[in-house]
């Protein structure tokens, strides 16, 4: 089984933000355990009393909050750019990034979160259908999300893909509605929050710095990036893998 731990970044209903971000990083089951080692182990070396209880949020981390004030700004950034690259220590077929951007005036007066949501599953769930395709073994996804105010309306949005299928067809392999944890409990979400935020942070404030440490590792076959979606107004201009892949493929 593979899992999928999702988090987001950004506010749909704050007008001075742009966009608003799905993102995280999908693990074969038994990958779980070592992504949770690399970053326990990397969280050691930041001199907390508690390592063990110290989170991996992106924004808390870059803005000094709490614990992390006593941190230099840049040696805070060091630490998300490291954060991020504990995925990279995994067997190299058994994870890929997934997330979606979207321009929230681009999609409007449409939900931006339901959209992000309908676009992330449908990539996870085209993932598992090409491994499938591809080494003839069926594998399963449960996608993991942080616990939310949106909880209650991304479980039916799950129900309704899996059961009636949505644009692009039935979600098959997905074995449930998403699962919903606390982000303390699991560093798969912590991991999930340092992959929105980089986005959110390239997208929303051009700074490219964190996304830098991943942009290779969303799911692509063949040259085109599946694994990465930006919604935006067609007329903007933007070389993200996303759109250069997109271009390239309708061109």
């Amino acid at each position: 089984m593979h899992l999928l731990y999702l988090d987001d970044a950004g506010s749909p209903k704050d007008r001075t933000e742009k966009h608003i971000v799905l993102a995280g990083i999908s693990v074969f089951d038994r990958q779980a355990y070592w992504l949770q080692k690399e970053i326990d182990e990397f969280v050691a070396t930041l001199d907390h009393p508690d390592p063990g209880t110290l989170e991996l949020h992106g924004s808390v981390i870059r803005s000094g909050r709490g614990w992390w004030r006593k941190l230099p700004f840049e040696e805070r950034r060091a630490v998300i750019v490291q954060g991020l690259e504990s995925a990279k220590s995994l067997l190299s077929n058994n994870w890929r990034l997934f997330g979606v951007v979207v321009d929230k005036r681009a999609i409007s007066p449409n939900d931006p979160v339901e959209y992000a949501f309908e676009q992330v599953s449908s990539r996870f769930n085209h993932f598992l259908r090409r491994s499938y395709e591809r080494a003839g073994e069926r594998e399963r996804g449960l996608i993991v999300l942080d616990k939310s105010n949106k909880e209650t309306r991304l479980q039916s949005l799950a129900a309704e893909f899996r059961a009636h299928g949505n644009r692009w067809g039935t979600m098959t392999n997905l074995v449930d509605v998403p699962f919903f944890v606390d982000s303390r409990a699991t560093r798969g979400i912590q991991y999930a929050d340092l992959v929105a935020y980089a986005l959110w942070r390239k997208y929303e404030k051009g700074d490219d710095e964190f996304f830098n440490a991943i942009s290779g590792y969303f799911d692509a076959e063949g040259g085109i990036v599946h694994g990465l979606h930006h919604y935006r107004n067609r007329d903007d201009a933007c070389d993200c893998p996303s759109c250069v892949s997109r271009n390239r493929t309708s061109g």
